[in-house]
Order: C-alpha cells, then sequence, then structure tokens
C-alpha cells in the first residue's frame, strides 16, 4: 500500500518500509510531484501561512511535503521518522533541490513516547501515519502541542470497508508474521484530541480514502 503505513516496533518498521518501497516513493514524486492527498496537505499549510514558517512532519518519509514546503517559503522543517530506509533518498531528494541545509531529519524517536525530544514547529504534518499507531491520543496530543499555530493530519476515514481492510490486512499479518498492525481509528475521536489541546478543525478536505483535518490554534 503505497499511501498508507502500519507500525509496530521500529525494527518491525524497517521491514515493512525498507529501500525498494522508499525508491518508489522518490521514483513517483519526481516523475509525478505530490500525491493529491499530500497537496492537500500541504494547501491547509498554505492557508495557514509558509512564509518564514517552521514545519515539523511527523513520520515524513522521504520529505516530499517537506520540499514543497520549503519551495513555498517555509524557513525550516524537521522530520521525525522511525524507519532508517527513507535516508538515503531523503537525502538524494535534499541534495537535487540544493536545500539540505534547511532541513534537520531525526531518526527513532517516538513523538508520542518523549514528545519533549523535539521542538515545537509552527505548523505540525502527520499525512498517513494515524493510522500507523496504537495509541492515537498519545501521538495527535504530542502533534497539538509541538504545534504553535497548526495542525494537520490524514486518516483512512470510518467506513466499514476501511474497518473491514484493516481487519483483513492485520489477519494477513498475523498469519504471515508481520509484527505490523493497521489502526482505524474514530475520526471524530481524533478531532476531540486536537480540540483539548487547544486546536480548532477548520479544514476538512479529501482525496481517494484519505481524509485530510486541518486545525488552528484556538
Amino acid at each position: 500500500m503505497d499511501e498508507c503505513c502500519t507500525p509496530g516496533p521500529p525494527s518491525g518498521y524497517d521491514r515493512e518500509f525498507d529501500d525498494r518501497f522508499a525508491r518508489r516513493l522518490a521514483r513517483g514524486y519526481r516523475r509525478d510531484g505530490l500525491t493529491a492527498s499530500s497537496r492537500l496537505i500541504l494547501d491547509f499549510a498554505a492557508s495557514v501561512g509558509l512564509e518564514g514558517a517552521s514545519v515539523l512532519e511527523i513520520g515524513g518519509g522521504i520529505g516530499d511535503i517537506q520540499l514543497e514546503a520549503l519551495k513555498r517559503g517555509a524557513a525550516h522543517t524537521t522530520n521525525v521518522e522511525l524507519s532508517a530506509a527513507y535516508e538515503p533518498e531523503a537525502a538524494r531528494l535534499l541534495d537535487e533541490a540544493g536545500l539540505r541545509g534547511r532541513v534537520t531529519r531525526m531518526l527513532g524517536v517516538d513523538v508520542a513516547g518523549d514528545p519533549a525530544a523535539i521542538e515545537p514547529a509552527d505548523i505540525v504534518v502527520l499525512h498517513r501515519v494515524v493510522c500507523c499507531y496504537p495509541d492515537y491520543r498519545g501521538l495527535l496530543g504530542a502533534a497539538a502541542d509541538r504545534g504553535r499555530r497548526a495542525v494537520v493530519f490524514s486518516h483512512p476515514g470510518d467506513a466499514l470497508w476501511t474497518r473491514i481492510g484493516s481487519r483483513a490486512i492485520n489477519t494477513l499479518y498475523r498469519l504471515t508474521g508481520n509484527p505490523y498492525r493497521s489502526f482505524a481509528h474514530d475520526s471524530g475521536a481524533m478531532e476531540s484530541v486536537l480540540v483539548d489541546h487547544g486546536l480548532a478543525p477548520r479544514y476538512r478536505e479529501r482525496s481517494g480514502p484519505w481524509h485530510v483535518v486541518g486545525a488552528v490554534r484556538a
């Protein structure tokens, strides 16, 4: 699944999201630019104001959204990632764009478990990430506390097929000994976490299975 993730322990994460997966994402970005769902994420960030802003992306992979944010005027981006397999492709893309000096990439930090390890940023992005994590309250709460102005995240929605698909994928993982699991969290409950942390949802758009929610500091 090119646009979803199902992480378990960091070692298993490297197994699932390996260098071949990273190369495929990088090829797609070079050829086509951002995916439609990623463009929605960036559109919200731009509406909040990217000029001179700092952007923190949790689980940003090859860093394509960050690259486009920098091209639109962001001052600096930080990527927090669990899989080391993304790093070579991310470095190549940064070098191609001449933007390596404006990016910090942090590896192996669990934001929900250790939020103090991450500096706050103006805008926090979580794209195709919450479906990867069992504790959505901890993850989104930490993200909200890191976001000075806004948080934007995507999720696969509440449709019945989403939950059935998640169960089917998890069954396959169990049968094959894969430690990964997918999670179909309730969308209202996820938005409530942001509200509880002082953010007001103002943006809701959809691209295919991906629902994008943007919230601003209330």
